[in-house]
């Protein structure tokens, strides 16, 4: 996660606001009062995004703001800011009943394959980790695909819900995760008023993606599962069908893992899916086939602190078939088990393969902060990649 000095600060500063004493929070959050005392000491660094959740749900605020999660553009901002994209997705166009509101939406609407070809250009930025140029795509993004709805109306759903999906997830990797859930939310509706079920299915989970990050992991895993029943496939469904489906599973899977739960009944339902479709099908702005499943398989691993177990999955993912930034997501995990298995250098030259495909992506990720951190500590002496690493990631 963050900076140590950030948690340790946020952590002491927030339980005394509660009138908690540290065995007070050791006992609402199951942890223990050695676990607390080290943190506001800042003798524990690269905390486990799990323990965190925990702290955040005993002191009642979001995880966000527990580890300090900020925007971490840097040098690739192009411009653009978290508060225009805040802004199209709070629009007050969109409040009933005040005419004039929607000044902003005026003029000649995009031509739907224009604003459809402009929405999956901005997606592949996004699998790509250039969340700068994203950053600057998506407020004009979604301005344009709402004045097109406007206008069309169920046929201009899709890249509406798309647009808003698209800065729901842009959301969660700059720690601002309640907005996160709002444009989540407007997506869904956008897609209930087309006729396909699974982009309304798969904009589902990307709120269930969204309240795991709030740390309401029984929530987002029974949002997922109770979408994927309802779309639920027959075996010899479309592609895309079973493709929507199997995500819907491994977005259950997270959060169900991140509770200690064993995820063995999703892993296998989904690998029938891909074993089924054979293939990476590329649907709705999102990748599912069987390197998707390997790849959740090896997270679950990884998440319940089975390294041996996950590093051996890990020799069945073939990541040339993960989409985009899903591949450094992947070695994000491969590197946790190396840690939890006493590899430090494995781990260190897995991180640095991470950060090579998006340094941009790196940046916002908790679990790369927390392994860097981690790597550190064990290392007697820390290589020049681990330190660079680290003062990159903003790690004292």
């Amino acid at each position: 996660m963050p900076e140590t000095s950030t948690i340790r600060e946020n952590l002491k500063r927030l339980r005394v606001e509660r009138g908690l004493s540290q065995e007070g929070l050791a006992e609402k959050s199951g942890l223990s009062k050695a676990t607390i005392a080290k943190l506001e000491q800042g003798r524990r660094q690269g905390e486990r995004t799990t323990t965190l959740m925990r702290l955040a749900n005993a002191l009642d605020v979001e995880l966000g703001e527990l580890v300090g999660k900020r925007e971490r553009l840097g040098e690739d901002r192009d411009g653009a800011s978290v508060l225009a994209v805040r802004d199209a997705i709070l629009s007050p166009s969109l409040l009933p009943g005040l005419p004039g509101l929607d000044a902003e939406d005026h003029g000649d609407p995009t031509p739907l394959p224009d604003l459809t070809a402009a929405v999956t250009t901005a997606w592949e930025a996004y699998w790509a980790g250039e969340f700068g140029k994203v950053a600057a795509a998506v407020p004009g993004l979604i301005t344009e695909a709402r004045l097109t709805h406007r206008s069309l109306g169920p046929a201009a759903a899709a890249p509406l819900a798309q647009a808003y999906q698209l800065g729901a997830c842009l959301m969660v990797h700059f720690g601002r995760d309640d907005l996160a859930a709002i444009g989540a939310e407007r997506g869904i509706v956008a897609a209930a008023e087309g006729d396909d079920e699974w982009q309304w299915a798969t904009v589902q989970g990307t709120y269930a993606w969204v309240l795991h990050h709030q740390a309401r992991l029984a929530e987002a895993e029974d949002l997922a599962m109770r979408v994927a029943e309802q779309i639920e496939p027959s075996f010899s469904a479309p592609d895309e069908h079973l493709a929507a489906w199997g995500n819907l599973l491994m977005t259950a899977l997270a959060p169900a893992c991140a509770a200690g739960k064993d995820p063995k009944d999703y892993v296998s339902k989904a690998a029938a899916a891909a074993e089924r479709i054979g293939h990476r099908v590329d649907v709705y702005q999102t990748g599912f086939g069987p390197a998707t499943v390997a790849m959740q398989a090896v997270h679950a691993y990884a998440v319940l602190k089975k390294p041996g177990q996950a590093l051996k999955a890990a020799k069945n993912v073939r990541v040339g078939n993960l989409r985009g930034i899903s591949r450094a997501r992947h070695l994000l995990d491969v590197a946790r088990a190396h840690v939890d298995a006493g590899q430090p250098r494995a781990a260190e030259t897995t991180l640095a393969e991470a950060r090579a495909m998006s340094r941009v992506w790196f940046r916002h990720q908790g679990l790369a902060r927390t392994l860097a951190a981690e790597v550190r500590e064990i290392q007697t002496r820390p290589s020049p990649v681990i330190r660079a690493m680290c003062r990159d990631l903003g790690i004292e």
